[in-house]
């Protein structure tokens, strides 16, 4: 693999598996609203949301972390200019108080913030205006969770950077293949790619055994361990699906995101993580076979729409085979072991869709 080629798999995995505070999407528009507040330079009287159709979708009936609970757009942009910090990204509530949420509660009950929807725009794309006397200030994310293309102060255009990515360091996902992919995976430095790697080994599987410990919105992942048992193949649905659990229940905690979604990101790590576990794998191993199903997924997702509610599905329908049949390549030395673990998903899923009719 030349190093041109090289360093752009690599720096695909920069700039896409970066840590996360629950759901993105209203971390994201807590991201904007705080952005904006800073800019306004004081506490604003109101604060009007401009959103894309996906992003309402995606926030409307969502927990905000750190919120106690709290749901919804009012919420997340609220909170984010009362408690959040703008300077930490996607972190942007990890400093909230309890003292910032009796304010949100009170400020939500005042209607303070209001909501309208933008068509024709990207499916990622968030407005904050946040309005004092005759003073207003706005921030535009778009295509990324952190990507501002636009800052205004009072009529004044403080930035205007449309649709560009977010980063420095330019990136081409059409070059990937999986021909490559398995190259880079195989000649990759391992220094080079470990500190990513372990930053999602840990954060995932903090957030995946926390949805598995407590009570978290519908409860997948201990009802998983509970109708199927603790086979490693249950171990892996049911620690991927916990992780969701939390993540959309409102769990703080952070997860390393893949495609800009933090359930793609668990999706594509915790499984493989489970496997490497039980079969007893070395560490580089699991970090080679990481390699592998986080860039595919990104392979895949560059053909379809990053934020597109049916990705799962897709996924799982155009490309669930050749996925997990390269991964198994890192994992495991025997190919029966992965017709093995096919046919025991279907088993599975057949005994689960009985389980779900009965009731």
């Amino acid at each position: 693999m030349n190093s041109a080629l090289y360093a752009n798999y690599l720096n695909i995995l920069k700039q896409e598996l970066v840590p996360a505070l629950g759901c993105t999407e209203p971390i994201a528009i807590a991201y904007a609203a705080a952005k904006a507040h800073q800019v306004l330079g004081e506490f604003p009287d109101s604060v009007n949301m401009s959103l894309s159709g996906n992003i309402i979708k995606n926030v409307k009936g969502v927990t905000v972390p750190n919120s106690g609970g709290l749901k919804g757009i009012d919420v997340a942009a609220i909170l984010g200019i009362v408690g959040g910090n703008a300077d930490k990204a996607l972190e942007v509530l990890s400093e909230i108080t309890e003292d910032d949420i009796a304010r949100t509660r009170e400020l939500v009950k005042q209607h303070v913030c209001s909501c309208s929807l933008v068509e024709g725009v990207d499916n990622l794309y968030i407005t904050a205006k946040v309005i004092k006397g005759d003073h207003f200030a706005s921030v535009t994310i778009e295509h990324q969770h952190t990507n501002i293309t636009r800052i205004e102060k009072d009529g004044e255009v403080i930035l205007d950077n449309p649709y560009q990515a977010e980063c420095k360091t330019v990136i081409d996902k059409s070059k990937l293949t999986v021909k490559d992919i398995l190259d880079f995976a195989d000649q990759v430095r391992i220094e080079d790619v470990q500190p990513i790697i372990d930053r999602q080994i840990k954060l995932n599987s903090a957030i995946a055994q926390e949805g598995l410990d407590n009570n978290y919105g519908a409860q997948i992942g201990k009802t998983l361990m509970h109708v199927w048992g603790k086979s490693v193949t249950t171990r892996a649905c049911a620690r991927a699906a916990a992780g969701s659990d939390a993540r959309m229940g409102g769990c703080s905690m952070p997860v390393v995101i893949n495609s800009g979604s933090g359930n793609q990101g668990m999706t594509v790590s915790l499984p493989v993580i489970v496997f490497a576990d039980e079969w007893e794998v070395s560490h580089e191993k699991l970090c080679r076979s990481l390699v592998v199903s986080n860039l595919i997924a990104i392979h895949q997702k560059y053909y379809i729409e990053s934020f597109r509610i049916l990705w799962c599905s897709q996924r799982c329908m155009w490309g669930r085979r050749r996925y997990h049949i390269h991964v198994w390549r890192y994992l495991s030395a025997s190919i029966s072991d992965y017709y093995q673990y096919t046919r025991k998903c279907r088993w599975h899923r057949l005994r689960w869709s009985k389980t779900l009719l009965r009731s």
